[in-house]
Formats: structure tokens, sequence, C-alpha cells
């Protein structure tokens, strides 16, 4: 610093010194109250997050789980093939199982789902592999009601009581039964899991 810079300082009225330091002063203190106000609005920001994930924790209907995917194929009342995020994959129902194409009610099952599915944006939820990677899970409809059971009330499938813990599906297919709908019109319909298709006949060539 110059001799000059020194003697200017020196010379200064104390009055001015005085605000000089006042005016830093409310610098300082108007950056700590930016600091704390955004320290606020992240903090802020971080117990919404939280509360966010204790709500979708909550209620299923929120699950960060679900996502939406194309139907493009409907192979059978219980199979399809969806597409979703530049590929394709086959799901099986979760729950239920639809005769197979070859029984009674086969082709209804799979005709009755193509109507509500067929080349149409559904949800996707709660899918789950097995260990050979079979893919099951439940289909919803743009109005939030599921395929599965909306197959189970026509009396188009059954309620798979080994693979599913869920005692209301169990009321609509009584319900179905009870009023003989689709395959309950039969007086003893074979499920799929007992059911055998016939099996070919191979021909045999003699020289």
């Amino acid at each position: 610093m110059s001799r000059n810079e020194v003697s200017g300082k020196a010379g200064q009225n104390p009055s001015s010194l005085w605000r000089a330091s006042l005016s830093k002063n409310r610098e300082i203190v108007g950056w700590t109250a930016q600091g704390a106000l955004v320290c606020g609005i992240m903090l802020k920001h971080h117990i919404m997050a939280g509360l966010v994930l204790a709500f979708v924790a909550t209620c299923p209907a929120l699950s960060w789980a679900d996502f939406g995917a194309r139907v493009v194929t409907v192979h059978e009342g219980d199979r399809l093939t969806i597409h979703h995020e530049g590929r394709s994959e086959t799901i099986y129902l979760k729950d239920i199982d639809c005769p197979e194409l070859k029984q009674p009610y086969g082709k209804q099952a799979k005709h009755a789902i193509a109507a509500y599915v067929g080349n149409r944006e559904v949800v996707v939820r709660a899918l789950k592999r097995d260990r050979d990677g079979r893919a099951t899970a439940e289909i919803l409809l743009q109005d939030g009601r599921n395929v599965g059971h909306e197959l189970l009330k026509e009396g188009l499938a059954w309620w798979q009581r080994s693979a599913s813990n869920d005692a209301s599906l169990e009321v609509l297919e009584e319900l179905a039964r009870a009023s003989r709908k689709g395959l309950w019109a039969d007086s003893n319909p074979v499920p799929p899991w007992k059911w055998k298709a016939p099996k070919k006949t191979s021909r045999k060539y003699s020289n």
C-alpha cells in the first residue's frame, strides 16, 4: 500500500468509516440470510421428498413399480406380450389361470382379454420373475380395473389358490360359478393344470 493510500485512510472521517463498516456488516448479514434461505428451501424439499416416499409406500396405487406399456400380442387368456421402453416381454396374468386354447372356453378367454387390452396402453403392476425367468404381473386398464379380475367375473378363469393369498378373488370366482357364467356353465369344467391336450399321433412309415 502506498503512502498516499495510508494517509488517505488515516484522514478519513470517523463517521465515514462507521458507515462503511455498517455497510459491510449489512452485506455479511445479507449473505448469511440468503444462505439460511437456501438451506431452508433444500431442507423443505428433502422433507417433502420423504413425505412423498412414505405416502407411496402406504398407497400401492402410486407404487413406483407401476409402469405403462402397450399390449402388442394376446397369446391366450392369461398370456400376452407388452412393449415397454423399446423392448417386448411376455407377461402372465397374476393370480389367475385361463383355459388352454384347445380347452372349452379357451378361445373365449383369449377374445375377451383381447377386447380389453389388444393394442392398447395398460398399466403393469407388481411384475415378478420366477426362477425360470417367467414374468407375472397385474395388468390394469386405464380406468383402474384389473383385467385378471374381470376375467374371473366373466367365468373365463380360475383363481390360482396355490399362488395367491387374495381371498377376494375366491369371492369373484364363486359369484361367477353361482351365476353359471362362462366355463361354469359346464357341470364339471376341467382346470388347465389338470387338462392334457390330446397327443398328436405320429405316422409310422414302413419300407
